[in-house]
């Protein structure tokens, strides 16, 4: 029994995302219940945490030191906070409408086709070993009003007023799954790239002989489905929108 309270930060996560809960909070919630549930003490003791040799006075480094250690050691993760003053700079002066209007221009143009075309890039950016910090540097100031663009043309609507509440959160969610799909597994596909090195690392300090070329080689066919399932998504999504569309006339 004692080894399934080991498990409850898996119960504690679930249960937060499903009642829409503060993701930071939820996760460090779930890191301190399962430290502690493990035996890890809450502290370090003998004063502030000072690296292995702390450690080896006191036995086990506590949770809370643990936490701030990986924070500071991968504090370089919050750079992507600078862009966002550039980036409302650029929609101040008519970024998302620009982009917008471009799309309006392109009579092909769906929000299920732009979101495979944006997967493709991203999985592309991946291969070359390139960062955009997704979601809040790409999807939020040109992705989303471009496909809010696409919308306009494929439902007739003189503008996003036109439409529904619905629409624009379908869309929201298509644009985010274009680029978690595109940049997860794109990743895994470049010799440089965090995710694939990290696999790698793991993999060989449990005792497996691998070379990081060919977890690139086996992440191949993953990436490859994820692109297939990933447009027929795109494709009932214009689907749903068309429906809603002509449901709503």
């Amino acid at each position: 029994m004692s080894e399934l309270f080991k498990l409850s930060g898996v119960v504690i996560v679930v249960v937060g995302f499903a009642l829409r809960l503060r993701t930071t909070l939820v996760v460090v919630a779930a890191a301190l219940v399962t430290g502690l549930a493990g035996g890890l003490p809450l502290f370090s003791g003998g004063g502030p945490f000072d690296g292995v040799a702390h450690l080896t006075r006191t036995g086990q480094e506590g949770v809370i030191d643990m936490l701030g250690r990986a924070f500071a050691e991968n504090r370089l993760i919050t750079l992507f906070i600078i862009t966002l003053p550039a980036i409302g700079l650029a929609e101040r002066f008519g970024l998302q409408e620009q982009a917008a209007a471009v799309i309006r221009r392109v009579k092909a143009a769906t929000v299920g086709r732009l979101d495979i075309v944006f997967q493709l890039f991203r999985v592309l950016t991946g291969i070359l070993g390139l960062r955009l910090n997704g979601h809040a540097a790409f999807v939020r100031p040109l992705v989303f009003p471009m496909s809010i663009g696409a919308a306009e043309v494929m439902t007739m609507a003189s503008s996003e007023d036109d439409l529904t509440v619905e629409t624009v959160e379908l869309i929201k969610a298509s644009n985010s799954a274009s680029e978690n799909y595109g940049n997860f597994y794109g990743q895994n596909l470049s010799l440089v790239q965090a995710g694939i090195l990290l696999v790698f690392t793991t993999m060989n300090g449990l005792g497996y002989a691998l070379s990081v070329l060919s977890l690139v080689l086996y992440a191949i066919p993953i990436a490859s489905i994820s692109i297939v399932l990933a447009a027929i998504q795109f494709t009932m999504c214009d689907r749903k929108i068309r429906r809603k569309a002509a449901s709503n006339d």
